[in-house]
Order: C-alpha cells, then structure tokens, then sequence
C-alpha cells in the first residue's frame, strides 16, 4: 500500500462527490428540451447554486470547466481579448514568476503573438508576492493583473483581498489562481473583491476533468471556444452533468471539513518537518510565518543528494512525493518557481490531503530518516 504525499498534484475524491458522479453517470445531454434533458439540467443548476453559495458569488458567475488549466486561460486570454476589442489597443498584462504554467504560458503566448504587452514581477525569496511590487508594475493601459491565492509548489500564501482592493480603486480586473488554496483558506470571492478566480474539482476532493472557473459579472470576457453557446455563451460544449455534480459535492464537503483539516493538516505537516529538520544538511523552504504557507504543504531541499535518485527510492519504498509540480509533461527540469526564489539543494514537496494521517507522516518519515543518509553517503564515496 502506498503512502501518498502528493495531494497537491492530486487528492482522491470525497465519498460525497463518488456519491454524486455515480447517480449521474446515465444523465442526459442537460441541453435537450425533452423532460430527461431537463432533469439533467436541474443537476447542473443546483450545483451551480451550491458552488456559487460555497465561495459567496452569484450562480451567473460560476462558468463550468474541464479543470484549472482551462479557467486560467479562459480568464487571462478571454478578459485580454476583450479589452482588446473594446479599447482597439494592445492591453498590458502584469503577472508574477511564481504563477502556475497555467497562468505564466497563455500570458506569453498572448505577449509572443503581441496580442499584449507583459511583465512579469519577481517573488521574494519565500514564495510571497509583494503587494506593492505588483502594483508598481501596473499602468494606464494594464488589462488584467493575475496573482495565485497560494502557490502550488512552496505553499506560499499571497495577500490577494489587498491587491485585488487596490486594483479595483483602479478599476483593473484581477484573476487569482485558487486551486491548491480552497481545501485549506476560506474563500470569499465577494469579499476579496477579485473579479476572476480559477478551481479544479480534484484538487479539494471532487473527480478529475472538471474545474470551475469565477468570471464576475460586468467583466467582459471572450469565450475560448465557440458553439453551442452554454455557460452564457462563455464556454461552449455539452455539460459534463456527473463530474459537475460531483464537483458540487467535493466542495461543499470540503468547505464543511475546511476548520479542522487545516488544523489537522498543519499539526501533521509540522511534525514531518521536525522529523526531518532534524537530519544534517535540510532545509524548509518557502515562509516562516505560518499563516502565510498553506498547512497542506511542506517544501524541502537536502543538501549532497542527487534528485533522481531521491524520487526513485521513494518510489520503491512505496511513498509518492515531488520534486515540485506535476503539472508538466514530466521531464525532469529546474523548476521555474524555484529558480525565481533562489532556492538551491534537492527540493522535495510533500503534501496532505484530506486521507491523510499519522500513519502517513510515521511512514515518510522511518523511509526519509534512513534513504536520505545512505544517498549522501553514496553521493560523497562517487565524488
């Protein structure tokens, strides 16, 4: 049985979103006007509505997606194009080297077509983005500025309520990338004022292939696909009525379980780093403060191991970790955001998730304590 500490690249559904994906894996097509099609329609409003109550935003802002991948570029490319239309200038984008590939690729592909104008503002060395930087960055003619909740790698929370205030003063829409910060941060899209937010349902508890992407009303959005105009014309395609209503009730049980897993995760996250800071030559990496890193993650570099050699004998021993995000094709490559954060050694992310227990935790840490000695030995008689 293997042991996972990975949650962050994937946690496995709650018993209420298999619930939900399994009494609509026979729904109909939820466009059809035939009484079937209705019925699979009123399952995709109702999660709707219990998605917008979640995250306190209006039902007409909740735009259903394959996952977070596609409401990040449905929000950076569709609020881009449509300041393009309506301004018939080429908009500036201002967005951060931390970002997901998901937010970083279609902003310079955008910038590479010259369909917009781009910075890209540095992190500091924890993870954490300045506040003030970002809005130093801004200009007259900046169109979208796009900041993640919490980053997927270090864990490091940013201070989105104050950006996006800010930014509205100055009446500049701004995307955030929530998806590894729902499971463990409340989030109040009303309250922190962002005028598009980005979710995937497997990332907090719901299936893969479905994310759900907040497009505030008033914010003028062009649609990445194009025909049979569901989702207010914003994005096209049959609705997808199982995964939906799973995603539905992933959410709404991880809201009702938010409080005590974080509790729960942080309790577990720091015994694993007493454990493990504890050996020579290891260090936490990402922010000091507590309330500025998310209690799911832990980030850690070991100083005179090889990074293959780390993966495969955790691998072998059975427990499932990452060298940092598993967003990629998975070639073997330096991390972006680490490299932005200057951070050196052998990094290694282990993250939580709602199955995860003190077994978990006891488990990585006897394999850790023991591979992590005999790869530095092996490491220094090769050198």
């Amino acid at each position: 049985m293997r042991t996972d500490l990975d949650h962050a690249a994937s946690t496995p559904p709650r018993p209420e979103a298999r619930a939900a994906l399994s009494r609509c894996l026979e729904a109909a097509n939820a466009s059809a006007t035939h009484a079937a099609g209705q019925d699979a329609r009123t399952v995709v409003e109702d999660a709707r509505d219990r998605i917008a109550a979640a995250l306190h935003c209006s039902p007409h802002e909740v735009v259903f997606t394959s996952g977070g991948t596609e409401a990040d570029n449905l929000a950076v490319k569709g609020i881009v194009w449509a300041a393009a239309r309506r301004t018939g200038r080429t908009p500036h984008v201002v967005t951060t080297a931390v970002e997901h590939p998901a937010v970083l690729a279609p902003a310079r592909w955008l910038a590479e077509r010259g369909d917009a104008t781009l910075e890209v503002v540095a992190p500091r060395h924890d993870g954490t983005v300045d506040v003030d930087q970002v809005l130093a960055a801004v200009r007259d003619d900046t169109a979208l500025v796009s900041v993640m909740t919490a980053n997927n790698e270090l864990g490091a929370v940013n201070d989105v309520a104050a950006l996006a205030a800010a930014l509205q003063e100055r009446e500049i829409p701004m995307h955030t990338d929530a998806v590894q910060a729902v499971a463990t941060l409340d989030l109040d899209v009303t309250a922190t004022t962002v005028d598009a937010l980005a979710l995937s349902a497997h990332k907090f508890g719901g299936p893969q292939g479905v994310g759900v992407a907040v497009l505030r009303r008033g914010v003028p959005v062009e649609p990445l696909t194009h025909g049979g105009g569901q989702d207010r014309g914003v994005r096209s395609g049959t609705f997808a009525t199982g995964l939906i209503a799973a995603c539905a009730a992933g959410l709404e049980a991880a809201v009702a379980d938010r409080a005590d897993l974080r509790l729960r995760l942080r309790r577990l996250t720091d015994r694993l780093a007493g454990g493990l800071l504890a050996l020579d030559g290891v260090r936490r990496n990402g922010p000091s403060d507590a309330d500025q890193r998310l209690a799911s993650h832990l980030h850690v570099s070991f100083d005179g191991i090889d990074g293959a050699a780390l993966g495969l004998a955790l691998d072998r021993a059975g427990v499932s970790a990452s060298a940092g995000s598993a967003c990629g094709s998975g070639a073997a490559t330096q991390s972006p955001v680490l490299a932005a954060c200057g951070v050196d050694g052998t990094p290694l992310r282990l993250s939580l998730g709602w199955p995860s227990t003190d077994a978990d935790v006891d488990r990585a840490l006897d394999v850790l304590t023991d591979v992590v000695p005999r790869l530095r030995a092996r490491a220094a008689a090769v050198g």
